[in-house]
């Protein structure tokens, strides 16, 4: 399971990963931490990340930057045609009113949606962290801007799924930053709270959140932002202030000529990093239109000066974060900047004086975002074991569901089921009576931000019919779930009926009555609340938590008494249409999957026909220098003229009739060429193996040689005429090498050898497989030693004794004897079972 944090920003992105010793920042195709957020359309294939950044230059009209900013806003929003007038490319209002992007790409003008591209993007993060990791990329957490309203939430998640990912959830800015601080925390407090503010200046938005920490804990206290106050808008007050400026000293208007306002734009970016640690700078670009080369020159108090309205707008979110926590600047203990936009001094200056504190960085301003989305897939994730650490994550927005009700009069009502700071993720219900199908719109409410558009989706709950004939009871469970989107889950008809039950003096109650969901079941009314609306029959019910099913279990009397009947409640689902406005259908989302995959594998195609283009013409660079150097005696010299020419002309065909040809012609231009290359490389090779091959062999034929004739003792079991067929063996085998040698020794260096390395190995295992197990034979097991017979000793003349006593010695003499033979019987069996005792 992949554990991967991305995050996405306007101008750049960054990969971490999850590794067994902490969180990782990816490196890219050039070994950069940063990938540019660009696509770049071509004539055969698109560029994207990196590549896109290097031919956005030479190609401004068919590449495509800050997606972010395009993605699920309307085309008339204001924001957007403020943004429009500073994008090079060609932006129109689609058929539903959402913006397209026009492109020249394979040759024709192609239009994209915003989702698409960013989805283009997420492919190539996608591919950056699986060429890290040597897996397959699919689970991962995506770091967005806490303002993302639900279409845009729903973007995102449709772009990841185009670009084969699945994200366990959609991470706010602020709240990994706030992870990113707190999780190597060490000495947060246990009782008290810390309050810490977090001020993210990035390249289009700026994003201010307060945070209480408690040991193993955060709480995400408020969010504060402006959508489009950014390090880019210090660019364009440079921008326009230089634009100016030449006009006027040099007589040009960059504003006409598309690839000079990016170049422009790039030299500002680059002005405003010097000023940030010099208190002035220069500017100097060469050829920027009508070949003139222009030069600039500004002071910080002057950039300072021609950026007063952008600075104007930094206190804004400062106060209204504040406010919405019910802090005061005393209660904010630290103030952490990170951000891009956070160098420029200025910023720093006024978040100084407003908290009366100066602003720390203990975190790398650019990747704490990655790195705390990283953590949260991996607390997420069953592949890594984390520190217990709690993330209490605020909702941004208030959200209200809206009806209409079934009396006469047509106002609607409403009631916020959301409300602003709701906890993630979170399930409600709510409680209908209705005859008929009916619709609930979901709305955004108490939100003083224009740019969020009031309705988000409508959902048409019905048919249904109730048995009774009556308004029927349905509760509707509403859920905000962990990537911050509210959808109508499920709709549910409950009818009561009247049951009998049978009487029983047993204490047991029957199997099935434990799952009865009754009215008169106790409920946790904790965190219910039912406001009664007066007009209709209609009951709001906000039930908070883990959204567990509604069944109560029923308690049942044990006593001997039972109640002749009881009211069962019957559940219906009822059928829930969606209706989300402005998001990708299920077909689009498939299709443009589809066209993901063909614009993938036309991109795979084209590397690979360049691939094996650099292939020819690097053959054709390293055969024309090695001919003229290592190659030079292994050819004859008039065919070196001959090849020569092949080489120039496969050279020049390279650059004019073969510069845009597919892979197979390459491959056949290749193989044409190493048809006659392939002799002459395949004469040097075995030249320079052939003298260790032979060591190799006289080796082999001299150690098996000494040992067959040797006097040592390890090999005296062996049988002489053994010993003789190695010797003959070693010494066929020698003359066999001696006159190949000799046949090669004649030969020029630019002839086919006629001893090759191949056959030199081959004779070397030859011998060494008829040799080895001769010289290697073990040695025979030795014989046991029998012991010599034991001597009978000669009779004396005895005394005759009388019969009685008599006759008792000879039977223990003969019981010794037998004794003695039985002794040496089982000492030549264990001699035998164990010869190496012997």
């Amino acid at each position: 399971m992949s554990v991967v944090g991305f995050d996405l920003g306007n101008e750049s992105c960054i990969v971490g990963v999850a590794r067994q010793r902490g969180i990782d920042v990816v490196l890219n195709e050039e070994s950069k931490r940063e990938t540019p957020a660009i696509v770049c359309f071509g004539d055969k294939q698109r560029f994207i990340g990196t590549a896109g950044a290097a031919n956005s230059t030479m190609n401004p009209k068919n590449s495509i930057s800050q997606i972010k900013r395009l993605l699920g806003r309307k085309f008339a929003d204001p924001e957007l045609q403020h943004d429009i007038q500073s994008f090079p490319f060609r932006v129109s209002e689609g058929p539903d009113g959402f913006p397209l992007v026009h492109a020249r790409y394979l040759g024709e003008e192609r239009s994209f949606t915003p989702t698409q591209l960013l989805a283009m993007v997420l492919s190539n993060l996608k591919a950056i962290a699986e060429g890290n990791l040597n897996s397959a990329v699919i689970d991962c957490c995506i770091g967005i801007p806490v303002y993302f309203t639900d279409l845009q939430r729903r973007a995102v998640i449709d772009a990841a799924t185009i670009a084969g990912l699945r994200p366990l959830r959609l991470f706010h800015e602020t709240t990994a930053t706030a992870l990113a601080y707190g999780i190597y925390k060490t000495d947060l407090p246990e009782s008290d709270q810390l309050n810490v503010a977090f001020v993210d200046v990035g390249h289009a938005s700026m994003q201010v959140s307060i945070v209480g920490y408690k040991k193993g804990q955060l709480k995400m206290l408020s969010h504060a932002y402006d959508r489009s106050l950014g390090g880019r808008d210090f660019d364009e007050a440079l921008f326009k202030h230089f634009a100016a400026k030449f006009k006027e000293e040099y007589k040009i208007d960059v504003y006409q000529n598309a690839r000079a306002c990016i170049r422009l734009r790039v030299a500002c970016e680059k002005l405003k990093k010097m000023l940030s640690a010099n208190p002035e700078a220069p500017m100097n670009i060469e050829c920027l239109m009508d070949e003139k080369d222009v030069r600039g020159f500004i002071k910080r108090d002057e950039f300072e000066k021609i950026s007063a309205p952008v600075l104007e707008r930094v206190k804004g979110p400062l106060e209204k974060a504040l406010a919405e926590a019910g802090l005061t600047t005393e209660d904010v203990h630290f103030v952490e900047v990170v951000g891009s936009g956070s160098r420029v001094p200025a910023v720093m200056k006024i978040i100084t004086e407003f908290f009366g504190k100066e602003p720390r960085r203990t975190m790398n301003a650019s990747e704490c975002v990655a790195r705390g989305c990283a953590l949260q897939c991996a607390i997420l994730s069953p592949t890594f074991k984390v520190r217990e650490f709690q993330v209490n994550e605020g909702f941004p927005f208030s959200v209200a569901l809206s009806w209409k009700p079934d009396a006469q009069n047509n106002e609607s009502q409403q009631t916020v089921v959301f409300p602003k700071g709701n906890a993630i993720p979170s399930i409600k219900a709510l409680t209908f009576y209705r005859s008929n199908t009916f619709a609930v719109d979901v709305l955004n409410v108490d939100t003083d931000d224009l740019q969020i558009t009031q309705k988000i989706s409508t959902y048409t709950i019905g048919p249904f019919q109730s048995s009774k004939g009556e308004k029927a009871k349905l509760k509707v469970k509403v859920r905000l779930n962990i990537h911050g989107v509210v959808s109508l889950e499920s709709a549910m008809m409950l009818e009561e009926e009247e049951v009998e039950v049978p009487v029983s003096a047993t204490s047991e109650a029957p199997k099935d009555a434990t799952k009865m969901d009754t009215d008169d079941a106790p409920r946790d009314d904790d965190n219910i609340q039912e406001p009664k609306v007066p007009t209709d029959t209609t009951e709001g019910a906000a039930e908070n938590g883990a959204g567990e099913s509604e069944e109560k279990t029923v308690p049942m009397e044990t006593d001997t008494k039972v109640e002749p009947t009881k009211k069962k409640v019957k559940k219906t689902n009822v059928p829930v249409a969606e209706t989300v406005y402005g998001a990708m259908a299920a077909d689009e989302l498939e299709k443009a999957v589809e066209k993901e995959y063909e614009m993938a594998l036309q991109d795979r195609v084209m590397e690979e026909t360049k691939d094996k283009k650099n292939s020819v013409e690097a053959y054709v660079y390293d055969m024309r220098n090695k001919l003229n150097e290592k190659y030079n005696e292994f050819v004859m010299s008039e065919d070196i003229e001959g090849l020569m020419t092949k080489l120039q002309e496969v050279e020049d065909w390279l650059y004019e009739d073969g510069e845009d040809e597919t892979k197979g012609v390459y491959v056949a231009k290749l193989e044409e060429l190493k048809k006659v290359g392939g002799p002459i490389e395949a004469r040097y090779r075995e030249w320079t193996e052939r003298g260790p091959a032979l060591e190799q062999l006289m080796y082999c034929i001299r150690s098996f040689r000494e040992a067959a004739l040797s006097n040592d003792q390890k090999f005296d079991h062996i049988d002489i005429s053994e010993k003789q067929k190695v010797i003959n063996e070693c010494s066929d085998a020698e003359a066999w090498l001696f006159e190949k040698k000799q046949q090669q020794d004649a030969l020029p260096k630019h002839a086919n050898p006629v001893l090759l390395v191949s056959d030199i190995k081959k004779k070397a295992e030859a011998v060494d497989r008829f040799c080895k197990p001769i010289m290697t034979k073990p040695k025979p097991a030795p014989k046991p030693q029998t012991p010599p017979p034991a001597e009978t000793p000669a009779p004396e003349a005895q005394t005759p004794e009388p019969e009685s006593s008599g006759a008792s010695e000879p039977g223990e003499a003969a019981s010794e004897g037998a004794d003695q033979e039985e002794a040496t019987a089982e000492q030549m069996d264990t001699d035998k079972a164990d010869p190496s005792q012997a």
